[in-house]
């Protein structure tokens, strides 16, 4: 049996490998929705929210097929490179990283937009270039609700269930989470197990998204 100490370091390593995963792209995304118009940025928007809307095991179920052995990205990734990821730790991450991926992004998109665009064209008329305007005016000014997008981001890919049974299956000792745990060990009829392994994870979620919110309400910098 997997121990409540090792679940608990493998359901937190992965899901801050989810969110360091997803925090390039969410914050592209963020970004160019806020700051950019563009034709299909609506449906851009729609395909970043799917996963909060969708049913988990349905979103699980498009990636099994796609990541799998005769999944057209995951043949690939198998024939080519050697690289597995349906029913290994990599699918846990990426099940948490796709789960996730909407919160960071519409925490950091809040958090762009309310940077005023009036700082960040006079740092351009004083010639700093885009990259520059974005690394030392419009990132420092939005930090407080990036941060606070990859907690919560962080506290979904904890707690997520659903996707995540689907890609990464119940393997002790290999893809157990604590989300998964507490289900294995209700159906063992092990209830004092599933009560521990759900404060664990009550704890960790509360601390989440009390730091997220700790964040949000804190004064400038």
């Amino acid at each position: 049996m997997t121990t409540l100490g090792g679940v608990t370091l493998f359901s937190v390593g992965a899901a801050c490998l989810s969110t360091i995963l997803i925090l390039p792209a969410g914050l592209s995304i963020a970004w160019l929705l806020a700051r950019r118009q563009w034709r299909g940025k609506s449906l851009v928007e729609t395909a970043v929210t799917l996963p909060m809307v969708i049913p988990p095991v349905a979103t699980g179920l498009l990636l099994l097929k796609t990541l799998g052995r005769r999944g057209p990205l995951g043949g690939v990734l198998q024939n080519l490179f050697g690289i597995e990821i349906v029913f290994t730790w990599k699918a846990v991450v990426l099940a948490g990283a796709i789960m996730s991926l909407p919160l960071l992004v519409r925490s950091a998109r809040v958090a762009f937009e309310s940077v005023p665009v009036r700082l960040e064209q006079v740092a351009e008329t004083l010639g700093a270039s885009p990259a520059r305007v974005f690394f030392t005016v419009t990132l420092p000014l939005a930090s407080r609700g990036i941060i606070s997008g990859c907690l919560l981001a962080f506290a979904r890919a904890l707690g997520e269930f659903g996707a995540t049974i689907m890609i990464a299956g119940m393997i002790p000792g290999k893809t157990i989470t604590l989300a998964l745990g507490i289900y294995e060990q209700v159906q063992l009829g092990n209830d004092e197990a599933a009560l521990a392994l759900s404060g664990v994870s009550v704890a960790l979620a509360f601390a989440a998204i009390g730091g997220s919110e700790w964040f949000l309400r804190r004064g400038p910098v």
